[in-house]
This record gives C-alpha cells, structure tokens and sequence, in this order.
C-alpha cells in the first residue's frame, strides 16, 4: 500500500498537491517545483507532515 504526503509552497504555505509514495524509510523530506496557484508562479513545494 502507498503511503500519500502532502506537498506545501515554501512561499505562502498552502498544501497543494497530494503525491503517493512508497512505504520504504527516506530521510530526507521530497522537494519540487511546481506550480501554485495562490502565488501564481513556480515556487519549490517541499514535504509537509
């Protein structure tokens, strides 16, 4: 079963995108570009908990 994470703006802070994962231990917290839409550019989303 995967295991889903929210992604957050490191701009305004809003939850944006859901993304599914594997259940395997990482240790480092997922980074991306994405767009936002609150923002309206491409800003880095980062893992939230």
């Amino acid at each position: 079963m995967k295991k889903k994470l929210a992604l957050a703006c490191t701009d305004c802070g809003s939850r944006n995108y859901t993304k599914d994962v594997s259940d395997k231990v990482r240790t480092e917290r997922l980074e991306i570009k994405k767009y936002c839409r609150y923002c309206k550019k491409h800003t880095l989303h980062r893992e939230t908990k």
